[in-house]
């Protein structure tokens, strides 16, 4: 039966779909959904109807766009979440000429605008969610940000990169395997600042016979690129080679990129992102929380900051890293780090795998130095950044609300006040 003529009432509500096309699989609606609308499985993202209730909270943090898309629908028949992930691209629009009587979302009829806002308050009972904390806005002082210059729903669909460096970065360990790969544009523009992803596009085909779509990348070179002056990026990519049952393992795109030689090339999209960007403010305060690879961004802010010391156009805003791995042969970048200067970054690493040792994380270093970071917490230039895997996520807000509270600071304002402010950033997969 045709959906638009199957509903005696003609009621309609105006559905939340995500576009396949142009969705980078980073995980970040899902995350961010406070009831749980949204699912995926190996291809697509999809919003449940039945379930979502229009909040708005998954649509700022979404560095595509790809989430902001809606079509109208009768009431009893809108697309099911097995429909949507057979998708590769949206619907167009349904003919519902004399449909009109409201349906349970009419707010939604007359256009996005009028949905319901998700409440800024800080909850301090009950699960956690990161759209309570997790700020939407950049920090005030940071640099203007260039999105979606390349993609499928642009002039260019891609921009092609040539690989101009690969090498590990990691101890070689039977489950894992990390590299540090360097991408060179050429003379094709894409201006990427600290804190943005792009999309990789693997060759090739999936189990249906259907394309590879993009998958997100953090990058984790400056903005003046990983070699200063050229048009390059470098990504920090980490696959994994057993799962936990000890069964090989070869993700599609991380396998792709750490086997690219020299000279090869790559799809790249993008870049992505708006808000998990550094400040550019000389005496701002930059606070890092990472786990893995979620490395990336970090050390972009960090170098980034140290050519601005070497140029003598930095003006003193201190930088604090608190770094976590099963051990230092899996930390990223361990070689470098010991070589920064001390009075440059304050380096706390955390191994929750060392023989012989206790397991410590990094929500252990925040309270270990709770009396560093409490002012910091309430100082509005100082800017807080945790990226790394979902499960540190609580950890990590519950650490520094401890350590808030601790200091005698309402965390129920004060977390309120980090979200507003574009000074707390959580980004985690």
């Amino acid at each position: 039966m045709d959906r638009a003529t199957s509903d005696e009432s003609g009621a309609v509500i105006k559905q939340h779909l995500i576009d396949p096309e142009i969705c980078i699989r980073c995980n970040t609606c899902e995350a961010t959904c406070p009831v749980g609308a949204i699912t995926h499985d190996s291809r697509n993202y999809v919003v449940d109807a039945q379930i979502c209730n229009l909040c708005m909270a998954c649509v700022p943090p979404c560095p595509t766009g790809s989430i902001d898309n809606w079509r109208t629908v009768l009431q009893s028949s809108p697309y099911t979440v097995t429909e949507q992930l057979g998708w590769d691209e949206l619907p167009g629009e349904l003919s519902l000429e004399g449909q009109t009587e409201p349906g349970i979302n009419d707010d939604a009829g007359a256009g996005k605008s009028t949905l319901p806002a998700q409440p800024l308050a800080a909850p301090t009972e009950g699960p956690f969610s990161n759209i309570t904390y997790n700020a939407t806005l950049p920090p005030w002082s940071a640099a203007h940000a260039y999105t979606n210059l390349y993609g499928p729903k642009v002039r260019e669909p891609f921009v092609e990169a040539t690989v101009a460096g690969n090498v590990r970065v990691t101890e070689v360990g039977k489950d894992y395997d990390t590299h540090h790969i360097v991408l060179d544009f050429g003379s094709l523009p894409f201006p990427v600042l600290e804190g943005q992803s792009i999309g990789v596009i693997p060759p090739g085909t999936d189990a249906s016979g259907r394309a590879h779509h993009a998958r997100q990348y953090s990058v984790s070179s400056p903005r003046n690129g990983e070699r200063p002056g050229y048009n390059n990026v470098s990504l920090t990519v980490k696959r994994v080679l057993e799962d936990h049952q000890g069964h090989p393992v070869r993700g599609v795109a991380s396998n792709y990129l750490c086997d690219l030689a020299v000279g090869e090339k790559v799809r790249v999209t993008g870049p992505f992102g708006t808000t998990f960007l550094m400040p550019n403010h000389p005496r701002s305060t930059i606070v890092m929380i990472c786990t893995g690879t979620g490395s990336a961004p970090m050390r972009a802010m960090t170098e980034w900051r140290r050519r601005l010391r070497a140029s003598g156009k930095f003006a003193g805003g201190k930088l604090m890293l608190f770094f976590g791995a099963r051990s230092k042969e899996e930390l990223p970048y361990f070689g470098p780090l010991q070589n920064l200067p001390k009075d440059f970054i304050d380096i706390n690493l955390a191994f929750s795998r060392t023989p012989g040792q206790p397991k410590r994380y990094v929500q252990d270093l925040l309270r270990e130095r709770a009396a560093d970071l409490a002012p910091l917490l309430a100082d509005g230039d100082s800017f807080f950044y945790v990226c790394g895997l979902k499960a540190m996520e609580e950890g990590v807000v519950l650490a520094l609300r401890e350590i808030a509270e601790g200091a005698g600071y309402a965390w129920d304002t004060l977390g309120s006040e980090l979200r507003r402010g574009g000074r707390l950033h959580l980004e985690t997969y």
